[in-house]
C-alpha cells in the first residue's frame, strides 16, 4: 500500500488515495482540487524516498468535501476572592478532505483513488429521492 507524509497547517498527516481528513481550514471553495507539495515522505510499494526536508516534485492532490467547525471548546478564568469569572468558547474551523492522487517526480501517479465519482454519484441520488418523496 503505497501512502505518503505531508505537512499543512503545521501539522503532518500521513495520507493514502482516497482517504478522508480533517485539516486546518484552507480558504478554497467545496469541490475543488488543492495540490499540497509539500511531501516529507513518499512510500510506493517498492521505493521509499525521504525528503531534505520535502520531496522535490513530488505531491498530493485532494478534494474540499467540505468546510466544518469543530465541537465547542470552554474556556473559564477565574480570580479567586476577587469576584472576576470570565468565561468564553471556541470553535476552531477545518477542511475535510479527500486524497485523490499522490504523483512522484514528474507527474508519475503512484496512488489514485478509483471509487470517488462513484460515492459521489450514489449520494446524489439518495439526495434526489429524498426530495421526490417529500413532493
Amino acid at each position: 500500500m503505497s501512502f505518503a507524509i505531508i505537512e499543512t497547517g503545521g501539522k503532518q498527516y500521513k495520507v493514502s488515495a482516497s482517504k478522508i481528513l480533517e485539516i486546518e481550514k484552507l480558504n478554497v471553495k467545496i469541490g475543488e482540487t488543492v495540490k499540497f507539495k509539500n511531501v516529507l515522505l513518499l512510500n510506493d510499494n517498492k521505493i521509499t524516498e525521504v525528503g531534505n526536508p520535502s520531496v522535490d516534485g513530488a505531491s498530493v492532490e485532494a478534494k474540499i468535501l467540505d468546510n466544518v467547525k469543530d465541537r465547542t471548546i470552554l474556556i473559564f478564568h477565574k480570580r479567586r476572592r476577587k469576584h472576576s469569572r470570565k468565561k468564553n468558547g471556541h470553535r476552531q474551523r477545518h477542511s475535510k478532505i479527500q486524497i485523490t492522487k499522490i504523483l512522484a517526480k514528474g507527474g508519475k501517479i503512484i496512488d489514485e483513488a478509483k471509487e470517488l465519482e462513484k460515492k459521489e454519484s450514489v449520494k446524489e441520488e439518495k439526495k434526489i429521492i429524498k426530495k421526490e418523496g417529500k413532493k
